[in-house]
């Protein structure tokens, strides 16, 4: 099976083209939606990001404040290493473990942090989504609804597009 790294820096247009792969048919994994899934409460890496970040990261509910370890994590370069330790191991086992799964000549494997992690032992291929640094951030800012001075420390803690 042809496995295609899918990677891009925010607000780039990763979704948009797994899409149009997803409407080919294509297999689709995604590194974002998979580490959603991981964090939901009760399961072992929301329990070890309570353990390492403490409740105030947790909405009333019980729930991650994704917003508010989103701040944190972009503020505290430390906090971000701690979160990507708890959760990179986990996202990598999930992918291999859905890719033994399916049943395709080849696949998507949409990972937006490829170049950052430099994990590329599952791929054959990269793709590399690209967009303007200002369609990026009137992207994210109309979709996240974040400020823009967040969206401009989220370009800063990514590669650039230079590297990418």
């Amino acid at each position: 099976m042809l496995k295609v790294g899918l990677t891009g820096g925010i607000g780039c247009g990763k979704t948009t083209v797994s899409n149009h792969f997803k409407a080919l048919g294509v297999p689709v994994i995604d590194a974002d939606e998979i580490s959603r899934e991981l964090v939901q409460p009760g399961l072992p890496a929301y329990r070890a990001i309570v353990e390492a970040f403490g409740p105030s990261i947790l909405t009333p509910r019980g729930e991650l404040d994704r917003a508010g370890l989103r701040r944190l994590i972009f503020a505290d370069t430390e906090a971000k290493l701690a979160l990507e330790a708890i959760l990179h191991p986990r996202i990598q086992q999930t992918i291999s473990d859905k890719i033994k799964t399916l049943d395709s000549q080849y696949c998507i494997i949409v990972i937006p942090l490829l170049v950052e992690t430099g994990e590329y032992s599952l791929l054959d291929r990269v793709l590399v989504i690209d967009a303007a640094r200002e369609l990026q951030i009137s992207r994210t800012l109309a979709r996240d609804k974040i400020s823009r001075e967040q969206v401009e420390a989220m370009l800063a803690s990514q590669v650039d597009r230079t590297t990418r």
